[in-house]
């Protein structure tokens, strides 16, 4: 059933794919999301890790905390969706345009 199946390229490819991995990984900390929310009366960026690195809330909101909330999860699930698209797409590039998010 494996024969002529050379297991020290397919560690080597492995190997080569981790790299990859992590080489994505760093640059996806250069990437940035912004999601807005409220016609703009929030606003958010992460980089592609998910780390939040600006965050607007336009004064008006400051007055009424329970939309202010509402936005908030609003924009964060946005910006969180953005990424989450991103990886996935790189994770495909990275394997030759095979898609295992798919469903058969």
């Amino acid at each position: 059933m494996f024969e002529g199946l050379d297991m020290s390229k397919m560690s080597e490819m492995m190997s080569q794919m981790q790299d990859k991995a992590k080489e994505i990984q760093e640059q996806a900390k250069n990437v940035e999301f912004t999601a807005k929310a409220g016609g703009g009366l929030i606003e958010i960026t992460a980089n592609g890790a998910g780390e939040v690195i600006d965050l607007n809330i336009d004064d008006s909101m400051l007055d009424d905390k329970d939309l202010l909330q509402l936005l908030l999860m609003s924009a964060m699930n946005d910006v969180t969706k953005l990424i989450e698209d991103n990886k996935k797409s790189q994770a495909m590039g990275m394997m030759g345009g095979m898609n295992p998010f798919a469903s058969k």
